[in-house]
C-alpha cells in the first residue's frame, strides 16, 4: 500500500505535535496533567494504562505509560458536523504520559484536527480550519500552564 501523503515531509506543526517534560513521579503528573487540561476546558472521558494491561497480558515489562483521552463538548461537535460525523473516529484527543525515568515524565499531544484534514477524515476548508485553530488555542494554553505549574 503506497500512503497518500510521505510522512517524512510532515513535520511537527503539520501534526500540531507537542511535548513536555515534567519533573515529577508519574501518579502526580497524571493529575497534573488531568488538572491543567480540564482547566483548559477539556474533559477527561476516558483514561487508562496501556503498560499496566500489556504487562498484565503479554508480561510486556513496560515503564509507566498512561492516557487521557481528552475532550472539548463543543469542538467535538464542531468536528463532527464539519466532517459528516467521520472525526468521531479519531476521538478522543489523547494526551500522553510516559515515564523516561525515575521523576521525569514525557507529556505528549497530537491534533486529531489536523490529522483527520490530512488524511481527508475531515475537509480542508475555512470551518475546519477555524476548528484546528480553536482547539489548537486550547492545547496551547494547556501545555503551558504544564511548563508554569510544573
Amino acid at each position: 500500500m503506497t500512503l497518500p501523503i510521505d510522512p517524512t515531509a510532515l513535520s511537527e506543526s503539520d501534526i500540531g505535535e507537542k511535548r513536555a517534560t515534567l519533573h515529577m513521579d508519574h501518579e502526580s503528573a497524571i493529575e497534573h496533567v488531568r488538572e491543567v487540561f480540564t482547566d483548559a476546558g477539556f474533559g477527561i472521558p476516558v483514561e487508562f494504562s496501556p503498560s499496566e494491561l500489556l504487562n498484565e497480558k503479554v508480561d510486556a515489562d513496560r515503564d509507566p505509560y498512561y492516557v487521557l483521552g481528552a475532550c472539548n463538548p463543543s469542538m467535538a461537535d464542531r468536528a463532527l458536523d464539519a466532517s459528516e460525523k467521520k472525526m468521531g473516529g479519531l476521538f478522543p484527543c489523547n494526551v500522553i504520559i510516559w515515564e523516561e525515568e525515575s521523576g521525569v515524565q514525557t507529556v505528549y499531544h497530537v491534533s486529531i484536527m489536523r490529522i483527520g484534514r490530512l488524511v481527508g477524515m475531515a475537509p480542508d476548508d475555512e470551518t475546519m480550519a477555524e476548528i484546528v485553530a480553536d482547539t489548537g488555542e486550547l492545547v496551547d494554553e494547556a501545555f503551558s500552564n504544564l511548563d508554569a505549574e510544573a
